[in-house]
């Protein structure tokens, strides 16, 4: 069939991916002048214009075939609250970087069994019947934790780079991104999710949404730590204030806090002459944890009410969405490859690579480079050649 032919689009996927995508008739129609008449059916789009038109909104060309939208669902739990009708399906965004880390973990897991790696103990090691505090207690033991040297680093930034660390020393792959892969066009909305976890013995896997503030990032992994310590896969939109309707959620929030804030050290650091918006300002620098965990956390020790927790909390997220930290451009790729892919995961495939036993085109597409040469660099940034 020539491209120059016209083809007859289905109008209602036509309107769902553009929907799902984001893109407003006038975007659309700044791509594509004939988009009002595609949905009226008085013009009908050429095969090049579908192409492009299907590779703008990241949708299959054969959907555009069907004669009305396909369900698309999570390929894992999910145990997100919607606050937006719209969000109750998917976007390719939240579907694409899901599938892509269940690439790179099944990958890792294959090579753990090929290397004899030991299936890792603390997955799946607890229960939601267990009291958070006991499992908290756990995780910092085996995670190496300590709120003492967490309170001596500088920034957020700082903290949230250490409890990686950790949690990759454990054998956590922890990737964080903005973006879907490594496509700075295809941003990550927060609005939609905060991270997920992929539990496995293994090869767990946590992804946190790096648009998030670096605050929030720290409760969304200690978050998805807790569910792999519960050993449930599924994706989250969890804050700190918020009281999930599910029992796990509820649960992982409790844990998260308890691991980032320890009750007793909050209980000799607190100071109740303190105006609240002052004490949670000093809690969250000192225990590096964002101001609404503190919050949540002076009422979880029982030092402000329910109704002073949820006026502050509302006045406090505001605050909070005009202040918003954003991903800054630029600073060095190799680290921010890193990053995103995971140390641990970054440094395995590479390793198998150069030694033959993984292809160059699936290492390129799952570390998201596309030059021999970047990928040599890449080897050396992460230590695996000198």
């Amino acid at each position: 069939m020539s491209t120059q032919a016209c083809v007859p689009a289905s109008i209602p996927v036509l309107r769902w991916a553009a929907r799902r995508a984001r893109l407003s008739d006038d975007d659309l129609a700044a791509h594509f002048r004939k988009w009002p008449l595609w949905l009226s059916g008085e013009a009908q789009p050429t095969l090049k214009q579908l192409e492009k038109f299907a590779h703008l909104t990241h949708t299959a060309i054969g959907y555009f075939f069907l004669p009305k939208p396909p369900t698309l669902e999570l390929p894992v739990p999910d145990f997100r609250t919607l606050r937006d009708e719209a969000l109750t399906e998917p976007s390719s965004d939240l579907l694409d970087t899901i599938y892509l880390c269940q690439q790179r973990q099944d990958w890792y897991r294959s090579h753990a069994r090929l290397h004899g790696l030991p299936a890792l103990a603390f997955v799946d090691s607890a229960h939601v019947q267990e009291a958070p505090v006991a499992v908290a207690q756990r995780m910092r033991q085996t995670l190496g934790l300590s709120s003492e040297a967490r309170r001596q680093l500088p920034t957020w930034t700082d903290a949230l780079r250490q409890l990686i660390a950790k949690a990759e020393d454990a054998g956590v792959m922890v990737m964080a991104s903005s973006v879907v892969g490594s496509n700075s066009h295809r941003k990550l909305n927060v609005s939609e999710f905060r991270g997920f976890a992929l539990a496995d013995d293994l090869a767990p896997l946590v992804f946190l949404n790096g648009a998030d503030s670096k605050s929030a990032q720290m409760f969304t992994l200690a978050h998805e730590l807790a569910h792999l310590w519960l050993g449930a896969t599924g994706v989250s939109d969890t804050q700190a204030g918020q009281v999930p309707e599910q029992p796990a959620e509820r649960w992982c929030n409790q844990v998260a806090a308890e691991l980032l804030m320890p009750l007793e050290e909050l209980q000799m650091s607190y100071q109740p002459d303190a105006p609240i918006p002052d004490e949670i300002q000093r809690l969250a620098r000192e225990f590096k944890v964002s101001t609404l965990v503190a919050l949540r956390r002076l009422f979880d020790a029982g030092y402000i009410s329910g109704d002073v927790l949820w006026q502050y909390y509302r006045e406090e997220q505001e605050r909070l969405r005009t202040l918003m930290e954003r991903s800054s451009s630029g600073g060095d790729f190799y680290r921010s490859l890193g990053a995103r892919t995971s140390k641990r995961f970054a440094r395995a495939i590479v390793s198998s690579t150069l030694e033959g036993l993984t292809s160059f085109p699936d290492a390129f597409r799952m570390l998201g480079v596309r030059k021999t040469a970047t990928f040599y660099e890449v080897a050396r940034e992460l230590g695996v050649t000198p």
